[in-house]
């Protein structure tokens, strides 16, 4: 999806709670961490995954400006 600004982002992405997403994030050095979970709740300044990772459920927060700037990427399955 391409998207313009903040709230475009807050409404695709609020329209995707509860359904499964990979998320790539850009840490910078050629330095990537995938995820795959859930989008678990909005927030007005952020959004929550749920992940399982070896047995255990994490829960991870994204910024909706690191969607705009492509530090994050997601990819809805």
């Amino acid at each position: 999806m391409t998207v313009q600004n903040l709230q475009e982002i807050k409404d695709w992405i609020g329209s995707l709670v509860g359904r499964e997403a990979i998320v790539e994030v850009n840490k910078g050095r050629k330095k990537t961490i995938v995820r795959k979970g859930i989008i678990e709740a909005i927030y007005p300044f952020f959004f929550i995954l749920r992940v399982d990772v070896d047995g255990t459920v994490q829960r991870i927060a994204f910024n909706y400006v690191d969607i705009l700037t492509k530090t994050v990427e997601l990819e809805v399955l």
